[in-house]
């Protein structure tokens, strides 16, 4: 899979590569390419606040909050997922605490308003059986975009509601 490009302000250039070179190596040793990207789309999101809380504390407790981050969203410390680690040996394999991860994780989700099953930061591989990457409001009521006319559909995703035109 080809690596995408993000926009990153040259100030934060360095920071952006020391840490997503920790995520990169992480992801591809313990996870998939699918949560190495999301987690370089995060660096980047978070290189481009203003100001960017990158700027303050270390990168590997950075890169490890953000490896957190994108493991909520996927359920990556629930057992019954593919890939899994626990939140303990996610910590263990970047060197930080977990009180510092989760607190970095924390300020991420809360700061860009991201939640467990947040469609712009689910795993692709997941994107089918994430409810809430399918639910539209039409006249009022909430729907699953999948059971909706294709006319709704296509205007949904036209709109950027749903991910990709249903089958």
């Amino acid at each position: 899979m080809t690596e995408k490009r993000h926009s990153v302000p040259v100030k934060m250039q360095a920071k952006y590569q020391a840490i997503v070179g920790m995520t990169d190596a992480f992801c591809r040793a313990h996870l998939n390419e699918e949560y190495a990207e999301l987690c370089r789309k995060l660096a980047a999101t978070l290189s481009r606040k203003r100001p960017s809380p990158l700027e303050k504390g270390q990168a590997k407790s950075w890169a490890g909050g953000i490896v957190y981050t994108i493991g909520r969203v996927n359920f990556l410390f629930d057992t019954s997922q593919t890939p899994h680690l626990s939140a303990k040996e996610l910590c263990e394999r970047f060197g930080v605490s977990q009180g510092t991860a989760s607190g970095k994780s924390t300020q991420i989700m809360d700061m860009l308003d991201i939640m467990q099953f947040h469609p712009e930061w689910t795993l692709p591989s997941l994107i089918d059986d994430n409810p809430l990457a399918w639910m539209i409001s039409v006249d009022g009521l909430i729907i699953d975009a999948r059971h909706a006319p294709r006319e709704v559909q296509e205007e949904a995703y036209r709109l950027g509601l749903i991910p990709y035109l249903p089958e």
